[in-house]
This record gives C-alpha cells, sequence and structure tokens, in this order.
C-alpha cells in the first residue's frame, strides 16, 4: 500500500508524492514562547514526531523546519509586565521547550528558526504583495488585500461570495469566523517599548501571519510537500499563510495540509479555571514519567480528538512495561527448538501491518495493534521454548525497527545517576554475599524509591527504570 494522508486542503486521502524524489520538506508550526507549552500543545508535536520518524522509515530524507514565534503580541504585553527585554524574556522559555521535547523522546528538526532574526526575509515578502497590489498601507501599518486574492478560503472551505468581509484586523489573533484584511506589518505605538525595528516598511514590526511565510520559504522553497499545525491553525492563519506566500511568489505554496484534532482533559476543554490544565512538569511531579506520556499522547489518531486523562497515563505505563520487558527478557533468551517458521510468520505479519496501517493516514492504533499482537505470539513461543538464537535476533531486529518510529524504549541520560545506581547495586550484591539481607533489602527498597527495580536473574542483577 502507498503512503497516504488526508489533506486539509483538498479535505481527501491522497497518495503522497514528494516533489523531490526521496526528500521530503516539511514546516510545522511551533511555540508561540510566551509561557511554557502545554501538553495540548505537545499534543501537535506528537503527531509530527510520529509523521517524521515514519517518513524516516519509509526511506525518504527529511527536511524539517519549526519556527518560534518569539515576536508577537503576547511576547511583547509579558516581557513589557516583567520589565526585561524580548529576548531574556523568550530564552527562559525557548529553553524549557527543548528540555520539554527531549523529555517525551521528540526528535529535534533540522532548522528551528526565530521570527526575530528574519525581520529582512519578511519585509522582503510584503514588499512584492505590495507591488502585486495585494498589500495596502494606512498610517504606517500594511495590510493583506483579502478582495484581491480570489483564492482566499480554500483551505477553510470559506465562500467569499455569501461572507461579508470584516473591517481591518491589527491584533494577531482574532476571532475564528472574521475574514477580515489582516496585518502584515504594525507601525511602532508606545505600548510596543523597544520592540521596533527600522525598515523600508517604516519603524515598525511584523504581524504574526507573515513570520510563518518568510522562514518556511527561506529554508524549504516557495513550493514544499508538507505543513502541518494544530486544526485552531487551520483559519486563520493557515489560511492566511496561502494568500500572502502565494500571493507575493505566485506559486502553490503546500501539495500536503495536516491538521491534528484537539486535546480535551477528563472529557473537557483543557482550562486553568476548570482544573484541568496541565504543563509537561506538572504530570512529572506526579510521578508518571516522559515516556508514558508520549505513550498516551501518540495512541490516539491525530485526526481524532484525544481525551488525556491519569487512568489513561496508568494504562499507558503498563503497555510500555509489557513493551519493555518483552525487549529485554528476550534479549537474556538462549534460544531453544527452532519454531519451524512460525517465529518468521510472526515477525513478518507484524512488520507488513504495522507498514500497513501507518501507511494509512498515519493509522496509530492499528500499528499499536500489530506490535503487541507479535509481543503475545513470541512469548509463547518462548514459553514453548520454540524460539531459536537465531529467531530471537530476528525478532528483536524487528521491534527495533518500529521503535525507531515508536521511541518507546529511550531514557533520559543522567550519568551521575546512573553511577550512583552501580554503585548501590554492587553494595547490595556485596550485602547478599556477606548475608546481610537486611541492608541488602533496604539498598532494594531505597532504590526503588529512586523508580528503579531489580531483577535477580542467572546472569546477574538486572535493573530498569519504572514506568
Amino acid at each position: 500500500m502507498a503512503l497516504r494522508f488526508r489533506n486539509s486542503l483538498t479535505r481527501t486521502k491522497e497518495e503522497f508524492q514528494p516533489i523531490e524524489p526521496g526528500h521530503v520538506r516539511m514546516y510545522t508550526c511551533g511555540p508561540t514562547v510566551y509561557y511554557y507549552a502545554h501538553i495540548g500543545n505537545f499534543r501537535a508535536y506528537m503527531f509530527e514526531d510520529l509523521l517524521r520518524r515514519y517518513l524516516k522509515f519509509k526511506g525518504y530524507k527529511v527536511t524539517q523546519v519549526m519556527n518560534l514565534t518569539d515576536v508577537d503580541d503576547k511576547t511583547i504585553r509579558d516581557s513589557q509586565k516583567e520589565g526585561v527585554s524580548l529576548k531574556e524574556f523568550t530564552k527562559k522559555y525557548i529553553d524549557a521547550f527543548f528540555h520539554d521535547l527531549d523529555t517525551l523522546g521528540i526528535e529535534r528538526a533540522e532548522y528551528y528558526p526565530a521570527a526575530t532574526d528574519h525581520i529582512p526575509e519578511m519585509v522582503a515578502i510584503i514588499k512584492k504583495l505590495l507591488e502585486r497590489g495585494l498589500a495596502y498601507e494606512v498610517d504606517g501599518n500594511y495590510y493583506f488585500r483579502i478582495s484581491a486574492f480570489p483564492e482566499y478560503g480554500k483551505l477553510a472551505n470559506l465562500d467569499l461570495n455569501n461572507l461579508k468581509a470584516g473591517a481591518r484586523v491589527a491584533a494577531d489573533e482574532y476571532e475564528k469566523d472574521s475574514v477580515s484584511d489582516f496585518a502584515l506589518w504594525k507601525a511602532w505605538d508606545e505600548a510596543d517599548g523597544d520592540v521596533y525595528w527600522e525598515t523600508e516598511l517604516g519603524k515598525g514590526r511584523p504581524g504574526w501571519h507573515i513570520e510563518c511565510s518568510a522562514m518556511s520559504t527561506k529554508y524549504l522553497g516557495n513550493h514544499f510537500d508538507i505543513h502541518t499545525g494544530g486544526i485552531d491553525n487551520l483559519f486563520p492563519h493557515h489560511e492566511n499563510e496561502i494568500a500572502q506566500t502565494e500571493g507575493a511568489t505566485g506559486e502553490k505554496f503546500v501539495n500536503y495540509w495536516l491538521h491534528c484534532e484537539h486535546l480535551i482533559v477528563d472529557g473537557a476543554k483543557m482550562s486553568k479555571s476548570a482544573g484541568n490544565f496541565y504543563f509537561l512538569k506538572d504530570i512529572l511531579e506526579k510521578g508518571y514519567p516522559g515516556v508514558a506520556v508520549r505513550y498516551l499522547l501518540m495512541a490516539t489518531h491525530y485526526r481524532q480528538q484525544l481525551n488525556f486523562t491519569f487512568q489513561g497515563l496508568d494504562a499507558a505505563r503498563k503497555a510500555l512495561e509489557r513493551y519493555n520487558d518483552f525487549i529485554s527478557n528476550l534479549s537474556d533468551y538462549s534460544g531453544g527448538e527452532d519454531s519451524g517458521g512460525e517465529a518468521k510468520q510472526a515477525i513478518d505479519k507484524m512488520l507488513k501491518g504495522f507498514e500497513e496501517t501507518l501507511d494509512d493516514d498515519l493509522n496509530i492504533s492499528g500499528a499499536l495493534g500489530a506490535v503487541f499482537d507479535f509481543i503475545r505470539d513470541i512469548n509463547r513461543l518462548k514459553a514453548d521454548n520454540k524460539l531459536s538464537a537465531a529467531e530471537r535476533d530476528s525478532a528483536l531486529e524487528a521491534i527495533r525497527k518500529v521503535d525507531t518510529v515508536l521511541n518507546f524504549t529511550y531514557q533520559q541520560q543522567d550519568e551521575h545517576l546512573d553511577s550512583e545506581i552501580e554503585a548501590l547495586i554492587q553494595k547490595r550484591t556485596d550485602a547478599r554475599k556477606n548475608k546481610d539481607y537486611v541492608l541488602a533489602d533496604k539498598i532494594r527498597d531505597e532504590l526503588l524509591a529512586m523508580g528503579i527495580v531489580l531483577e535477580d536473574t542467572a546472569q546477574g542483577v538486572k535493573w530498569k527504570r519504572k514506568v
């Protein structure tokens, strides 16, 4: 089966064909760094990580760009409140964002351009729009003229003939049903403080929408393969991106638009007032590891609403324990009789099912089903001593191959902690040799409190982090 995506632009599933054979160029809307990213944000970033990893699994080279919006209404407002420079204000949230990416095992993109580093590129696009009659100036502010771009609304499926265009909108974010000429460049006013650039357009700063057009085309070209984001970005943000980019270049902007649905918590919209608003650190502080959050955020199809619950996190932990124990125990298995082809059958079935389901618009639930059926089948063969050493190696190779997509085996590395654990394990081993079982049990309990589970095996003591 060929790889297919549900394209938001055409509202149909389409076979994926990159512009350049073997190379996928992809833009993903990144964070606005005025505060910490919440779990709803990471639902989108997790979907994009699955997409990126699966494209690589399929043999594609991937060039991914994820922007950092470090200048907009909110970053300016909140940096002013704190009385610090925009750069100083946004840096702590950028650093926290990358730390959270690592905690969740999200693979880094090739480029993370910051908006404030790309002002000349934005100005160049606005100048082209002015030349083509698609932009106009009022009191030093520059707006996109929607009426001059007949294809406006094609992504959101709007019929402009039946809609009355609103007034000009200067705010970066506005009502979803407002069809309005939107700001490309904002003239400086006192509320902006020291946040401005002296340009050919005058003293001011860019609007939010123009930032993504400038950064995506700089790194990926005027026409590229995939643009992703949350469903809330489809209109007006992505609609505006299309209009201003295609208006400036005269070329098609993006071939495939992929949008993920919202995350809700306990069946309700996430909000601070409802007490169900979570940052990643809130969940980690409750004792859940990043990989459990990764599993839960990934395991629901990206176009379905994800209901985040702590019961779901508990179930994710159990699934991960089964997954990681399978790999660990299989690695220790010395091998028995040959299965007579049953193991190969189980491996081939899993790999085929994994790929076929993910080829169908990233059907992750089908892919996970194939993996856990495989774990059951191989465990049965192992229990019956019908798995040879060669078959064991093939099964391990297969699970490690799919784990390049799932990434359920990663661990946050902490060399200091690892050496401390090893020292305690050796101390416990010495205590057992000396028949000091009270001390040995005390050390085991101490390690368990650190989230370390010990297993006494014929090959010696093994340890793993509790999922």
